[in-house]
């Protein structure tokens, strides 16, 4: 049986979540702790972990209490080595470490899902507070790769916000009105199709990103410099 995952709003925008099978679960970023710990017992599940994608004060709040009332075992950024994989239910939860926001950050890869942390947002990404733009951009061209299905859970609903400055950019995409009628605050996810249409951060090859920053006086020569130039805008 596939694994699934349900998430949790928590603080003003934060974003928690629960990946689970039958029996076994996993709680990532798990500020919302009370509502994990009452579906964990409303479905019989048994919380086994604790992670986070990486530990900024409001990614590991919740953490401690989560511990101590289920008795999880906690899986930290040296255990969890990029290609581990963790088994719930004999299946595969994937760990890719992504560097670019933060130095620890990780994302976590179950079936369709992926929880993306800081590193991916619906429609943007996080800052660099790394400081390794170099990094950043290898990890964003690594979940550029996965399939066009996956579902991308971010660590933040930074939407609204997101696709505005998108449609800055971009006034002309057709494809952002139709992304924001998909976006649904209960539940905020997207495509990574989608997120190939309208996320400006990975959007670095299209002719028409490429036209605006000759406009703007960026480098464009290659890949990696289109990269820098965008993150360079203003949002």
């Amino acid at each position: 049986m596939p694994l699934h995952v349900e998430q949790f709003r928590y603080g003003h925008d934060n974003l928690g979540y629960l990946i689970f099978g039958n029996s076994e679960a996993m709680a990532v970023d798990g500020g919302a702790w009370q509502e994990i710990l009452e579906f964990v017992s409303r479905h019989s599940l048994k919380l086994l972990y604790v992670s986070h994608t990486h530990r900024h004060h409001d990614h590991i709040e919740g953490s401690e209490q989560l511990l101590e009332k289920s008795g999880a075992r906690l899986l930290g950024f040296h255990e969890l080595q990029d290609g581990a994989v963790i088994a719930l239910d004999g299946e595969p939860v994937h760990v890719y470490r992504t560097p670019g926001h933060s130095i620890d950050s990780i994302c976590f890869h179950a079936g369709r899902y992926l929880l993306s942390g800081d590193t991916l947002f619906n429609g943007t990404i996080g800052n660099c507070f790394s400081g390794n733009l170099r990094a950043f951009y290898e990890s964003i061209r690594r979940l550029m790769a996965l399939p066009e299905d996956t579902v991308v859970f971010p660590g933040h609903d930074y939407v609204e916000l997101a696709i505005a400055f998108a449609r800055c950019l971009e006034p002309e995409n057709r494809d952002l009105d139709a992304y924001m009628s998909r976006y649904d605050p209960d539940c905020v996810r997207s495509l990574l199709r989608d997120e190939l249409k309208v996320n400006p951060y990975m959007r670095f090859n299209d002719p028409g990103i490429i036209e605006i920053l000759k406009k703007r006086g960026f480098p464009v020569d290659s890949e990696r410099e289109r990269w820098q130039s965008l993150m360079e805008i203003e949002e």
